[in-house]
């Protein structure tokens, strides 16, 4: 009678915990530290946006999920991007050297400031593709390094 009345409690309380255990997903957000490296030298600001999708990757900033310009005191230069879902994610970054907030070209459409990307794919005609620089974001702290690129 006694072990009828404890397996009975016990298979009350595994089915609790199976209806309850749906409802207690934990949030765990995440920080994404950048170390830009590479910087030919200190003028500026260096400006990134970080998306979650290739709308808008890498030049539309409108679509990131979040932007933002830091002055240049040293090489490297540190950023962080805080509160973060996990999953995957994309960065681009520009050496704005004239603060003006786009990556200037020339009358061919070469770059004539500093760019680079996460994973730092190899660039031959264009910009990479997210899929490319897509990284994942996971658990509280992930740390990537983006080395820039001039091409003239």
């Amino acid at each position: 009678m006694m072990q009828r009345f404890s397996a009975r409690i016990l298979l009350l309380a595994v089915l609790g915990n199976l209806v309850l255990l749906p409802n207690a997903t934990a949030t765990i957000n995440s920080n994404l530290s950048i170390t830009i490296d590479g910087l030919r030298n200190q003028k500026g600001q260096v400006c990134l946006s970080l998306f979650s999708s290739s709308r808008g990757f890498p030049n539309n900033t409108q679509r990131s999920v979040q932007s933002k310009c830091v002055p240049i005191g040293s090489n490297p230069v540190m950023v962080n991007f805080g509160n973060l879902k996990a999953g995957n994610y994309a960065v681009a970054v520009i050496h704005d050297a004239n603060r003006d907030g786009n990556l200037n070209s020339n009358a061919i459409g070469i770059p004539t400031e500093g760019f680079g990307f996460s994973r730092n794919p190899i660039i031959r005609t264009g910009p990479p593709k997210f899929g490319d620089s897509a990284i994942l974001v996971a658990g509280p702290n992930t740390n990537i390094e983006i080395r820039l690129r001039y091409l003239l």
